[in-house]
């Protein structure tokens, strides 16, 4: 539940700005307006990261504008716009660079336009299947309750031929979700990562038990399931941990879903993104040793520090070695 929320005055025309307007207001939440949501000048906080804490706690409700689709490689072709950012505090997080120094929570109200717009990507490449993802820089799952968007993104998938779903949490909310008549065509994906990652670096985050539990619904459902491994890092005894984690997830699946799939990050980080870090978590344990990394560019066309050749190979080995032991049948679709 959000601290405080803010409409976009146009937001109240759509009927989903105006359920979410009496809901909050049934709350007892502060609700303030602003005429664009792209401008937000009412969040406080006098530091980075005193408005960082108070962005996570607003939540922005607008209308999308904007009638092209981001693309998303490698895990989809486009990006499906239906929020930004998310009320959990990862300390790594990339999107601590890109959204601001008070990094709200947006939604969008206009959903049919948004998936009218999905519906002309589809048509204009099929018979080839395109594939959208929904997190690419959000967490949807957190909003879902009271918004209700993936709901009605996964009914409008599963009713495409030609089109797919993907998207992928840390959030557990989920029982709202396993009735939708999805048709197989949204992959539902979660975050996962060791137990001591998870107790120092993503605040405000469920435990891992609740990660899995959730997933374990998700693939009674029949929903495709995916687990993404992110960031992947490197420190004390991480072959153990990490070894910890798959037998967990192995234990909480009892046995392999069909189609499960694997997408595995490493940590990286960009020079900007180590100075946001330290200033919004002075203090951090987080390794952000430029000395020990190897500097690279991106497909973005700005440079990162990534591990070293040797290190990624041995990362490799290992993590195909654990899913081949955990989850023979299982797809790795990359490990970058």
């Amino acid at each position: 539940m959000p601290k405080r929320v803010i409409f976009e005055k146009e937001a109240l025309q759509y009927p989903l700005g105006e359920k979410l307007f009496r809901y909050f207001q049934e709350q007892r939440v502060a609700i303030g307006y602003t005429s664009s949501h792209n401008r937000v000048t009412s969040i406080p906080g006098r530091t980075r990261a005193e408005g960082f804490v108070e962005g996570k706690r607003t939540l922005v409700v607008g209308v999308r504008r904007t009638k092209s689709f981001e693309t998303c490689r490698p895990s989809a072709h486009f990006q499906l716009p239906l929020a930004t950012s998310c009320p959990g505090r990862c300390e790594y997080c990339y999107l601590m660079t890109n959204l601001g120094r008070k990094p709200y929570v947006r939604i969008y109200v206009n959903v049919d336009e948004i998936l009218a717009g999905a519906r002309g990507y589809i048509e204009q490449k099929k018979p080839e299947v395109t594939v959208f993802e929904g997190a690419a820089t959000s967490d949807p799952v957190p909003v879902e309750p009271y918004a209700g968007l993936l709901a009605r993104a996964i009914a409008f998938f599963g009713a495409q031929e030609y089109g797919r779903f993907r998207f992928v949490t840390k959030f557990t909310d989920i029982d709202s979700l396993l009735e939708i008549p999805h048709q197989g065509h949204t992959r539902f994906r979660f975050s996962l990562n060791t137990e001591s990652i998870i107790r120092q670096y993503e605040h405000g985050t469920p435990v891992l038990a609740a990660r899995l539990s959730a997933a374990n619904k998700v693939a009674a459902a029949g929903y495709p399931l995916g687990f993404l491994v992110a960031p992947i890092i490197i420190s004390g005894d991480w072959r153990e941990d990490y070894r910890a984690m798959f037998e967990s997830a192995a234990a909480a699946l009892g046995g392999c879903p069909p189609g499960l799939t694997f997408e595995l990050i490493t940590h990286r980080f960009t020079r900007r993104a180590k100075g946001t870090i330290q200033e919004v978590y002075p203090g951090t344990s987080l390794d952000l040793d430029e000395e020990a990394r190897t500097f690279k560019y991106g497909q973005f066309g700005y440079g990162k520090y990534v591990y070293p050749a040797e290190l990624m190979q041995e990362i490799r080995d290992y993590f195909n070695s654990l899913v081949g032991e955990y989850f023979q049948e299982a797809k790795v679709e990359y490990l970058v």
